[in-house]
């Protein structure tokens, strides 16, 4: 391969390194080229996000983009939901998405998506565009295409509210930390139209992140949120990561809301206007959310982790949303695509029909004891494995994603990373006892 192309920058889901040792002006040129040639694009849509280095990789691929005979839509800063919007509602054939997401500043990437918002991963395209690369499978284009820009925003926020009756959403005071990315520049257009009160956090463009990692998975990257919820008595408070797919709640007190919470509640929401469908829910979930959803009249459909794999999922079986807990929400009107911004609408639109605050909402449905996830570096991850599932025999066992270990009381579930040698335990009991106690044992074991 040329010594200026790290073939790791390739991950399953995205292109992403450190810019620009690992991630180059001249990668991204040959990324640029090489996807407009393996796709046959004769258009391709761009955005970025606001890091310093988001300027030159978009000038770059822009540049062989244009030079392998495609014409490319510049839609400026826009957070990741809203290029997938773009791609979906404009009908590009491809898009591209320059970001790092939640990753440090020195970090920058690209999502790309085929027609329909459809993402690439590995197996899907990333990895022929990197063999393309790799051998210089260039061919010569018959024209050089152009580069014009256009304005998104205002359609992406009508887009998002079509999700919603906005007349029925109450006044509400709400917090929210755009963690200096991209959240601060869509939040204005979508919120104008409600009749809510927003308490801004680190709205300004900046991906330095000068106040804390733009990764509201953290629970230390929510504490100024929390704050803020308190000290302005505000009804919730919400934070996006640097992109903005993703989205974590807060209650009335500054209480964390897991992602799986957000999930059955979106769901709930989703089956008051379609009656019986299908809602996803990945296994990393709390046994709370195919309950909550059975309850509602739902079909609970329960998933592997991963964006790739659940939107498979989602179009091959018609199911209407699906969540996961690390703060990606799908909807199937939305090219089944992820949203943050859309699930946030619902959940104002779920409060707003109740009198009660956030935290007595959620409460009937959080009722159980989860652990997180807990990463551990592992040498020999089928070993470890092998040797829970030993200890566990007379649990209920399936491999759907690592290995999910089930008792009547209790659950947990190890994976191995996709990148890493690791294994990434989350653990739920209907006590916290049983689950501090269960998971105190594999980790034990794990790291033994």
């Amino acid at each position: 391969m040329p010594t200026d192309l790290v073939p790791s920058i390739f991950k399953s889901y995205d292109i992403r390194g450190i810019y620009p040792t690992e991630l180059s002006d001249e990668v991204a040129y040959d990324i640029g080229r090489a996807f407009v040639e393996e796709f046959d694009l004769s258009k391709v849509v761009v955005g970025k996000d606001m890091r310093p280095s988001g300027e030159k990789l978009f000038a770059a691929l822009s540049q062989g983009a244009t030079e392998a005979g495609a014409d490319v839509t510049d839609v400026g800063l826009v957070s990741t939901d809203a290029l997938y919007f773009a791609v979906g509602k404009y009908g590009f054939r491809g898009g591209v998405m320059i970001t790092a997401s939640h990753n440090p500043a020195n970090y920058n990437g690209l999502k790309m998506t085929k027609e329909g918002a459809q993402a690439l991963s590995l197996d899907t395209g990333l990895s022929a565009i990197r063999d393309r690369i790799a051998t210089r499978q260039f061919g010569a284009a018959s024209r050089r295409g152009t580069i014009t820009q256009r304005e998104i925003l205002d359609d992406f926020a009508a887009h998002c509210l079509s999700f919603i009756d906005k007349n029925a959403i109450k006044p509400f005071t709400i917090a929210i930390d755009a963690g200096n990315g991209m959240a601060g520049r869509t939040i204005p257009h979508v919120f104008s139209q409600l009749p809510c009160t927003i308490v801004p956090l680190y709205f300004e463009l900046d991906g330095s992140f000068p106040n804390h990692p733009a990764s509201p998975i953290e629970p230390e990257n929510m504490v100024d949120l929390q704050r803020a919820v308190r000290e302005h008595h505000c009804d919730l408070g919400a934070a996006f990561d640097g992109d903005a797919d993703r989205m974590f709640i807060v209650d009335e007190h500054g209480g964390l809301v897991g992602g799986d919470m957000v999930t059955a509640l979106v769901g709930i929401n989703t089956l008051k206007r379609f009656p019986g469908a299908k809602i996803l829910y990945n296994l990393i979930c709390s046994r709370s959310v195919p309950e909550a959803i059975l309850r509602a009249g739902g079909v609970p459909v329960r998933s592997p982790v991963g964006h790739s794999l659940i939107k498979k999922i989602m179009r091959d079986e018609d199911v209407v949303f699906g969540g996961e807990h690390s703060g990606h929400f799908y909807f199937r009107d939305n090219w089944f695509a992820d949203s943050g911004m859309i699930a946030l609408l619902q959940c104002l639109e779920v409060f707003s029909e109740s009198d009660k605050p956030v935290s007595e909402v959620i409460a009937p449905i959080n009722t159980r004891f989860r652990s997180g996830e807990i990463n551990s570096r592992v040498r020999d991850i089928p070993a470890k494995l092998a040797q829970l599932e030993s200890r566990n025999r007379d649990a209920q066992l399936d491999h759907l994603d690592g290995v999910t270990i089930q008792y009547p009381d209790w659950w947990m579930n190890v994976r191995p990373s996709n990148t890493e040698p690791l294994l990434r335990l989350n653990v739920e009991g209907d006590t916290k006892e049983l689950m501090e106690r269960h998971r105190d044992e594999a980790l034990q074991l794990i790291r033994s």
